[in-house]
């Protein structure tokens, strides 16, 4: 596999606070590469690493084959990044902003196609204090790609964003990997990376505690069917794991949860009617990444 960013041993304190533990991953050639956790995880450190805008304490870190930290001017040539906490001067427009950033490349993409290609031909000479979110997450877009780069890094893309507008900027990160990009997305929201990513690495505590595709890390986590019901007070689901094909059931307020075996809905439901039970909003899922990282740290990810 042709890997455009290795990363090794990854570590970063800020004082007494350990940022990274320890990270080490590789990424593929055009893939969309999710980096996912909770606010704190050290998402957003390891990228700044990979970027060069940070320094690592150890650890090796190489993108396109160079190093961020002594390779920084031929790195930024090839490389284009959309960080968490970007901004720009409010009263500057939106056609302005772009070629300003073209003028830091040797050989940048013409800021007017970025413009058509990201739907913001018509906001051109609009100041960017008044685009909507969506029109904003497009500029930053056209600004990370203004260097045509080969690689692209995206920190958390969607946040703030409403529903529509992320799944409509979920289809903007597509449209970068198939115009040849590396994609690497840092995101908490695991329907996101569930959605776009070709493969996730999960860090939690500055540590990669799981890495493969997301399928691949449900299956392997968890079992493949969920039954989920709501009942009244003083319901106990316990009795519910000896049944076969019923791997765990538990119970939260209201909320009844049983993982299984495929088939499972048909065994829970006629248990349930067995016993006079006639439970509300009884419904199968499978299960999700945001589930595998339940299962993998005993949190979920809003802590």
């Amino acid at each position: 596999m042709d890997s455009v960013i290795t990363i090794d041993k990854l570590q970063k304190r800020y004082g007494q606070r350990v940022a990274v533990a320890d990270v080490s991953l590789a990424i593929t050639r055009g893939e969309i590469f999710g980096i996912v956790g909770p606010n704190g995880a050290g998402k957003t450190t390891t990228v700044e690493c990979l970027s060069g805008l940070r320094h690592p304490d150890s650890g090796t870190v190489r993108v396109l084959g160079l190093d961020p930290r002594r390779d920084a001017r031929a790195l930024r040539q090839r490389l284009g990044v959309q960080l968490q906490e970007a901004a720009l001067p409010e009263r500057i427009r939106v056609g302005e902003a772009l070629n300003l950033f073209a003028s830091f490349y040797a050989r940048p993409a013409d800021p007017r196609r970025l413009l058509a290609t990201w739907g913001l031909a018509e906001q051109a000479r609009q100041p960017v204090d008044r685009l909507s979110g969506g029109q904003r997450q497009r500029l930053f877009i056209a600004l990370a790609l203004i260097n045509t780069p080969e690689v692209v890094v995206f920190d958390e893309l969607t946040t703030a964003l409403d529903p529509q507008a992320r799944r409509a900027t979920w289809e903007l990160v597509r449209q970068v990997r198939d115009s040849g990009a590396t994609v690497v997305l840092v995101t908490h929201f695991m329907d996101e990376a569930e959605a776009l990513c070709d493969r996730v690495a999960v860090i939690d505590r500055g540590t990669v505690i799981a890495l493969d595709r997301p399928a691949a890390l449900v299956s392997t986590h968890l079992p493949p069917q969920r039954v989920q019901f709501r009942v009244q007070h003083g319901f106990e689901p316990g009795w519910l794991e000896g049944m076969p094909g019923v791997r765990r059931a538990r119970r939260r307020d209201d909320q009844v949860t049983v993982d299984g075996d495929e088939g499972l809905l048909g065994r829970v439901t006629a248990a349930l009617a067995e016993r006079g039970l006639t439970p509300d909003d009884l419904r199968a899922t499978r299960p999700t990444l945001e589930d595998v990282f339940l299962t993998l740290t005993g949190r979920p990810m809003s802590h």
